[in-house]
């Protein structure tokens, strides 16, 4: 009987977070009890897979890199049996597995499908998504920051051009939901099936299932009077856009950026920063604009709003630069495309 030879493909890093000790056990315990029945296996790195490639006729994949999806998938139109599916992997990313579960009339929560430099926040009040999960809808998820809870549509805008900002280019909103958080494995025609609550065994990607589950009483009565409060009044979107926005130019102010900066300085310490340019632009000589008059300042003065305006609308290289006025006539734009 001819030995069968086995290439095991370890998951890349980064596609394992908090969990690359947990990810090569379960591949290394399954590469042994094959051994144990008398197959060969050779394990590789994801990178040793993309740079020289494997002979075997059979590969047991926990590859995660978007070049090694495609040769996953190359070897299997080949004729080779892969394990898991480069095809099925690549319908796991967000955006796929969204519109695959909702075309197939599965019960998913509902769900917005966007581009990061679009407006949001009316969409998502329509919808009567208040709460909600951001999540990266180009591929698998990396860093923290790929999946992000907002308590709000305007906190979502500001995460979803933090997006942009990275350079992801599509994201799915998800509602939030309130109940307990389970995590699943079963096989297909098999009575194997094995749940388990993640949090409670500590196998947690983020820390976000603590975010689920019932609420305290008195964060219950606190979200049910917060609740009432933005159904029966305006009170609270117009707090939300005067904090946020400036109104003389109508981007937003220094308020806003010291909120988003907090979060940029987060991700740079924890590593999962990218590239991002600073630009500031400051309106020189208005002074000559306000005569010396002064029955005429008020006039003058006004005189000097309207090239605040005009820089702020035309400042702005993209949609989802974040573009910020700090006061008097200095404005500053934190972007990663201009154009």
């Amino acid at each position: 009987m001819a030995t069968i030879n086995i290439a095991g493909i370890l998951r890349a890093g980064a596609y394992s977070p908090n969990h690359i000790g947990n990810d090569a056990a379960i591949l290394n315990g399954t590469a042994e009890e094959l051994r144990k029945r008398g197959c060969n296996v050779a394990i590789y790195s994801e990178e040793q897979f993309n740079r020289d490639g494997v002979r075997e006729d059979i590969i047991l994949s926990m590859c995660r890199e978007q070049e090694s999806i495609k040769r996953l998938q190359q070897l299997e139109d080949e004729g080779r049996l892969v394990i898991n599916s480069g095809y099925g992997i690549e319908n796991c990313t967000r955006e796929r597995m969204t519109r695959i579960l909702l075309g197939n009339n599965i019960p998913y929560p509902k769900s917005l499908i966007v581009n990061t430099d679009e407006a949001v926040t009316e969409q998502l009040r329509d919808a009567g998504m208040e709460r909600s999960w951001i999540k990266r809808g180009d591929f698998h998820a990396q860093p923290r920051e790929d999946v992000s809870y907002v308590r709000h549509p305007e906190e979502a805008q500001e995460v979803l051009q933090e997006y942009f900002l990275r350079g992801i280019k599509r994201a799915v909103i998800n509602i939030h939901l309130v109940g307990d958080l389970i995590k699943f494995y079963g096989i297909k025609d098999t009575p194997w099936f094995f749940w388990f609550y993640p949090f409670d065994e500590g196998h947690s990607k983020y820390g976000h299932e603590a975010i689920n589950g019932v609420l305290p009483k008195i964060f219950e009565d606190v979200n049910l009077q917060a609740h009432q409060i933005r159904s029966q009044t305006k009170t609270y979107q117009t707090l939300l856009n005067i904090s946020y926005k400036d109104d003389l130019t109508g981007v937003k102010n220094r308020m806003s950026y010291a909120a988003f900066e907090e979060r940029l300085n987060a991700r740079i310490e924890a590593g999962a920063g990218e590239g991002f340019s600073v630009v500031v632009c400051d309106i020189n000589d208005l002074d000559a604009l306000l005569p010396l008059s002064r029955s005429s300042i008020y006039r003058g003065a006004k005189n000097g709003d309207i090239p605040c305006r005009n820089v702020g609308k035309r400042v702005i290289f993209s949609k989802a630069d974040l573009i910020r006025r700090f006061g008097g006539q200095a404005a500053e734009s934190i972007g990663n495309a201009f154009s």
